[in-house]
C-alpha cells in the first residue's frame, strides 16, 4: 500500500490550497480516508475524515473552511482547503482506515504565512 500526497506549500494568510492523496494497493472504496495534521511541538490531530459510505466530519477548526473529497475511480482524496489561518500551518498527512487496518502517507508540509 502506498499513499503519496501533494499540493502543499507556501500559502498566504486567506489564500487557497489542496491537498491531494493518491493510493495504491487498496480499493478506496472500502476504506475511510481522512487528513490529519501535526504542527511542530504539537500532537498528531484529526483535519477530516470521509467514511466508505462517503459522510464526512471534520473538525471543529475546519469547519467551513476546508472539504474533503474523494475520487474512487482515481483512488485519491483530496482536501480543499480554503480562508486558511496561521494555525493551520503544519504537515498534512493521509490516512486510509479499514477496522485495524490502517496505513500513512508521507505528509506534505503547508506553511501559511504572508
Amino acid at each position: 500500500v502506498q499513499l503519496v500526497e501533494s499540493g502543499g506549500g507556501l500559502v498566504q494568510p486567506g489564500g487557497s490550497l489542496r491537498l491531494s492523496c493518491a493510493a495504491s494497493g487498496i480499493i478506496s472504496s472500502l476504506y475511510s480516508m481522512g487528513w490529519y495534521r501535526q504542527a511542530p511541538g504539537k500532537q498528531r490531530e484529526l483535519v477530516t475524515i470521509i467514511n466508505s459510505s462517503g459522510t464526512r466530519d471534520y473538525a471543529d477548526f475546519v469547519k467551513g473552511r476546508f472539504t474533503i473529497s474523494r475520487d474512487i475511480a482515481k483512488n485519491t482524496v483530496y482536501l480543499q482547503m480554503n480562508n486558511v489561518e496561521a494555525e493551520d500551518t503544519a504537515v498534512y498527512v493521509c490516512n486510509v482506515q479499514r477496522g485495524s487496518i490502517g496505513h500513512w502517507g508521507q505528509g506534505t508540509q503547508v506553511t501559511v504565512s504572508s
